[in-house]
C-alpha cells in the first residue's frame, strides 16, 4: 500500500493519528515528522502542547500530489511520522534534552526532521542536535518577533529568548540567519537591534511587502549558498485574520496565499531540518490555523523532495 493514503481512498475522518496517514517506520525514509508538544516556556496564551495531534488531525484533508513544487513529497522521501516526544510540562531543560535527542537521531540517519511545535522554545533543541551533526548552521525564520529578547521575569529561557540563546551557544551562523516578517509594537528601539546587534538579517514585513518575494528570497539564497540551513516557522508570522489560532497575535502580516507562495519559492537551500510552531487549536475553533500549518508541512516535505532528487542526480551525473 502507498503512502500517504488520499482522501478518495480512505475518508479524511478514518484517521491513524499520524500526519496524512504516515507509516511509523520505513527504512528508507529521508524525511521524518515529530511532534514536539512543548508549550511551559509561552508568556502569553498556551495551548501549544495541543497542535501536533490538531495539525495532524487537519493533514487528513490533504491530498498527496504538490501541484506548485510538483512532486508526491511523501511517497519521494518515504517520509514517516514517529510520533510525540513524551516531553515533561514542567520542566523545560528536562524536555529540550528529550526533543534534542530524538531530532539528533534523525539527523545521523541523513533523515530530514519535520517538527511540530509546541512553542517557539522547541526550535533551541531542534538547533543544538543540528549543531552536533552540521556544526553552525544558517536559518531561515518565519515570525513576527525576533526572539532575541534576553530575559522575561529575569528567566533567561522562554519562546522570545530561543535565538539570543542559540547565538550565545554557537549554534548558528550569524551573518548566514534571515528573520522574516517581523512587525507590531515594541518595549523600545532595541529590540530590533537585540537582532541586528547579533549580525542576524532582519526584513520586517514592510519590507519584505515592498521589495517583494523574489527579492527577499534572492538575497537569502546568495547569502546562505550551500550552507546547512534550518528553517523554523512560527504561524504568528501569518496575518490573523489567516491565523487566528497562535499565542501572540500581531496585525499586519502576509496573507496565506502570500505566505505559500513564499515558502514554495525556497527552492535550491540545502535544508537540514524544518520546524512549525506556535499553533494554539484552543483559539482556532473554524481549524484554519492548524489546516495553514499542516499545508506549509506539505509544502517543507516538497522542499526536501526536490533537494533530495537534486542530489541524487548530481550523484549520479558524477558517478559516469
Amino acid at each position: 500500500m502507498k503512502y500517504p493514503l488520499s482522501p478518495d481512498v480512505k475518508p479524511e475522518f478514518c484517521t491513524t493519528g499520524s500526519f496524512m496517514r504516515l507509516p511509523a517506520e520505513n527504512e528508507d525514509a529521508r524525511v521524518a515528522i515529530v511532534g514536539l508538544p512543548f508549550d511551559t516556556a509561552a508568556s502569553f496564551r498556551v495551548g501549544a502542547r495541543f497542535a501536533p495531534q490538531a495539525i495532524r488531525q487537519s493533514s487528513m484533508t490533504l491530498f498527496p500530489y504538490h501541484p506548485v513544487l510538483r512532486v508526491f513529497p511523501f511517497e519521494e522521501t518515504n517520509a514517516i511520522d514517529i510520533g510525540d516526544v513524551p516531553v515533561i510540562p514542567h520542566n523545560i531543560h528536562r524536555s529540550y534534552g528529550l526533543m534534542e535527542e530524538t531530532v539528533l537521531g534523525l539527523m545521523k540517519q541523513h533523515i530530514i526532521p519535520i517538527a511540530l511545535g509546541g512553542d517557539h522554545s522547541v526550535t533551541l533543541a531542534n538547533l543544538r542536535a543540528a549543531a552536533k551533526v552540521y556544526g553552525p548552521v544558517a536559518m531561515i525564520h518565519f515570525d513576527a518577533h525576533t526572539d532575541t529578547w534576553d530575559t522575561y521575569y529575569e528567566e533567561k529561557y522562554w519562546h522570545g529568548s530561543t535565538f539570543i540563546r542559540a547565538h550565545e551557544e554557537g549554534l548558528l551562523q550569524n551573518e548566514k540567519v534571515f528573520q522574516i516578517g517581523i512587525r507590531g509594537t515594541l518595549n523600545h528601539p532595541g529590540d530590533i537591534r537585540s537582532s541586528t546587534d547579533l549580525g542576524y538579517n532582519l526584513i520586517t514585513t514592510q519590507e519584505l511587502k515592498a521589495r517583494g518575494i523574489a527579492d527577499v528570497v534572492a538575497e537569502i539564497r546568495e547569502k546562505i549558498g550551500d550552507t546547512p540551513c534550518f528553517l523554523t516557522f512560527d504561524i504568528d508570522f501569518v496575518d490573523p485574520s489567516c491565523a487566528p489560532g497562535t499565542g501572540t497575535l500581531e496585525v499586519g502580516g502576509p496573507t496565506s496565499f502570500e505566505t505559500l507562495e513564499m515558502v514554495r519559492s525556497l527552492t535550491g537551500f540545502n535544508f537540514i531540518g524544518f520546524d512549525l510552531v506556535e499553533v494554539l487549536p484552543p483559539y482556532d475553533p473554524a481549524q484554519i490555523t492548524s489546516l495553514l500549518a499542516a499545508t506549509i508541512v506539505h509544502d517543507f516535505t516538497g522542499l526536501a523532495a526536490l533537494q533530495i532528487a537534486a542530489k541524487h542526480k548530481k550523484t549520479v551525473a558524477e558517478t559516469k
